[in-house]
This record gives structure tokens, C-alpha cells and sequence, in this order.
């Protein structure tokens, strides 16, 4: 098809790049041609790289069985034209991307949080977001009290147990590098 450059094929599956400004007319056209299945949208961050970051797209054409992603590279602060109007279940995947890792969609009829509260600053699927998070004003409306079952067998708390566990959240010093 035309717009997409091919990538080889790796153990029986497809994969293509499409410039950004090509993506609503290219995946029009893959759906036109069967992929009415929209799978998965999902965000990389390839931190130290320009473009920094990259937009998949997981499609399938369900009656003959195939399966297709589609790859468009995005500069820090550049929009991602919405596939929202193609395939309404973008709405969801486009909403968590731009909230996880601030890549906006442009003509996204809805653009706001979906995990995070509006007017958090930050975006923590970054990979220069610190693991111990950032402190950040949280709004009144927040839950701020003691969880309920706080101590009980099934509630740990992750974030030290993360901390402990993740070897970026400890200098290099303290593991002998």
C-alpha cells in the first residue's frame, strides 16, 4: 500500500512506518481494506533518540486473519493527527497515551486524563520520570485518608517494595559499580 514503507517480516508478523502527517489518510485506507479492527494504540519513549518518541498502532482484519502494526515516529511537542474519527475505540487509547507520556492528538474530540487528575504536571510513563514520583499538589477532592483495609493481607505498599527492587532507583555506588 502506498504511504506505508515495510519493514522485513520477523517470525510471521508485519510491521510498516508511516510519516505523521500520513496517518489518518493511510489508516483509512487500511481499514477500507479490512482491518476494522483497531487493537491497540500504544506510546514509546525512546529517551536520547530524535524523534524521541513513537506511536504504534496494532491492526487486524479479522475475516482473513492478519495482523498488521503501524509505526509513525513524533518529536517532542509534535501532535499525532486522531484516529478517533476512524476508529472510535482510539478515543480511550489516545486519551491514556496523552496522559502516561504527553504525546497530543490532534482533532481528538476529547483529549483529557483518563488515570491521571487534570492538572497533574507530569507525565509517568516518561523514562526521565523519577520512580519515587514527583511531589505534586494533590486537589481537594482526592482521596487522602488511610486506606480502609490498610495493613490487611492483600495491601502491600509498592512503592518501597519498588524501590527496593529497581536498580535506577539506587545510586551506583550502593550497587558496587
Amino acid at each position: 500500500m502506498e504511504g506505508i514503507a515495510m519493514l522485513p517480516e520477523f517470525r510471521g508478523e508485519y510491521s510498516g512506518v508511516v510519516a505523521l502527517e500520513k496517518i489518518p489518510e493511510v489508516m483509512a485506507a487500511l481499514k477500507s481494506e479490512g482491518f476494522t479492527y483497531l487493537v491497540d494504540i500504544t506510546g514509546v519513549d525512546n529517551q536520547g533518540e530524535d524523534p524521541r518518541f513513537e506511536v504504534v498502532y496494532e491492526l487486524c482484519d479479522l475475516s482473513k486473519k492478519k495482523h498488521l502494526r503501524i509505526k509513525t515516529m513524533v518529536a517532542e511537542g509534535d501532535p499525532v493527527p486522531s484516529v478517533s474519527a476512524i476508529w472510535r475505540t482510539a478515543d480511550w487509547h489516545e486519551r491514556e497515551i496523552w496522559d502516561m507520556l504527553g504525546i497530543r492528538f490532534s482533532g481528538h474530540p476529547d483529549l483529557r486524563r483518563i488515570l491521571m487528575w487534570e492538572g497533574y504536571p507530569h507525565h509517568p510513563l516518561r523514562k526521565d520520570f523519577p520512580l519515587a514520583g514527583l511531589p505534586t499538589e494533590m486537589p481537594d477532592i482526592a482521596f487522602t485518608a488511610k486506606a480502609p483495609l490498610e495493613g490487611g493481607p492483600f495491601v502491600t505498599s509498592s512503592a518501597t517494595l519498588a524501590q527496593d527492587r529497581e536498580p535506577r532507583a539506587h545510586p551506583a555506588e550502593e550497587m558496587n559499580l
